[in-house]
């Protein structure tokens, strides 16, 4: 299902860019290039934010091994926690965030670096719908000891995805040595948008004006001032 491609000056006006910490961590780590686990779950909030935790772990090289080293933005280290992460022989960082704005994640991935051509996920919004999309390049990546998912759960009705959908949630699970596209559309009220009880308030506001306007005059043309008599 494709939505209808909005204007040049529609575009610009409403479209806002998310660029997910999946990515971030993936490029800033370079995982792209060897055996390793990123599992992200990201929420989308229906003011427009982002609440999710992501898991990136590689196998240990040695007992002391921590995993791959994670560097936050300094102006969002407040608002992302790292702690450490051992399951299943990998070791390595889980960050958790909540209600990070698009702006803040897109500062994630702008600080994560240059390689952004083997990875790219946006979600922008048109209207009562939101458009995620985007690709995970995973043809360098070795297909033994290699776990890269994510899943997003959103506040509306999934409308089309090319991932398994469950209820509002829509999973993908990229294979190695492919490059895995993703995208869905969502339908949930734009927070922006003015509210319809506030229309309708103002709409009736306008309606009860007129009215007492339109009473007043007619009493005025039925019953004009009489004049005293002139003596």
């Amino acid at each position: 299902m494709r939505p209808p491609a909005p204007s040049p000056t529609s575009a610009m006006g409403r479209r806002r860019v998310l660029g997910v910490l999946l990515l971030a961590v993936i490029l800033a780590t370079g995982l792209l290039s060897g055996c390793a686990r990123v599992r992200a779950a990201l929420a989308v909030q229906p003011d427009d934010t982002v609440t999710g935790e992501i898991v990136v772990a590689t196998p240990p090289t040695s007992p002391t091994d921590k995993g791959p080293s994670i560097t936050l933005p300094p102006g969002l280290a407040d608002r992302v926690t790292v702690t450490a992460y051992q399951q299943d022989n990998y070791t390595g960082s889980v960050l958790r965030f909540s209600r990070l704005s698009f702006e803040q994640v897109a500062a994630l991935t702008t600080a994560a670096g240059t390689r952004g051509k083997q990875a790219t996920f946006q979600i922008r919004r048109l209207g009562g719908r939101v458009l995620v999309s985007g690709a995970v390049d995973l043809t360098t990546v070795s297909v033994d000891r290699a776990d890269f998912q994510l899943k997003m759960s959103f506040p509306g009705d999934v409308v089309d995805a090319n991932g398994d959908i469950d209820d509002t949630t829509v999973s993908w699970v990229f294979t190695p040595g492919e490059v895995g596209d993703f995208s869905a559309v969502v339908a949930y009220a734009d927070p922006n948008a003015p509210s319809p009880l506030n229309w309708t308030l103002l709409l009736a506001g306008v309606v009860v004006v007129a009215a007492g306007t339109v009473v007043l005059v007619a009493r005025r043309t039925r019953n004009p001032p009489v004049s005293p008599p002139i003596r």
